[in-house]
């Protein structure tokens, strides 16, 4: 997916541990870890800005966008 989630990134930066943002934010650690480890389908902005306000960043501080074939399409010859 060309959709980079660095969200680890930006809690090693800030010194912050996954579960403690996540009681924060008011989502479980488990969709927190899902998110984390770049598994996630979709995230509604209200997370996104949660996130963002509990790790004083900006959403391209976690979202990342690398070019690359969808998942779905074939790569080009």
């Amino acid at each position: 997916m060309p959709i980079i989630v660095n969200l680890d990134v930006m809690l090693a930066r800030r010194k912050r541990r996954l579960m403690d943002v996540a009681e924060e934010v008011g989502i479980s650690i488990q969709n927190m870890s899902v998110l984390k480890t770049g598994r996630a389908r979709a995230i509604r902005f209200s997370t996104l800005a949660a996130i963002c306000k509990a790790l004083d960043c900006q959403p391209g501080d976690i979202l990342e966008y690398q070019p690359g074939p969808e998942p779905d399409e074939p790569p080009d010859p």
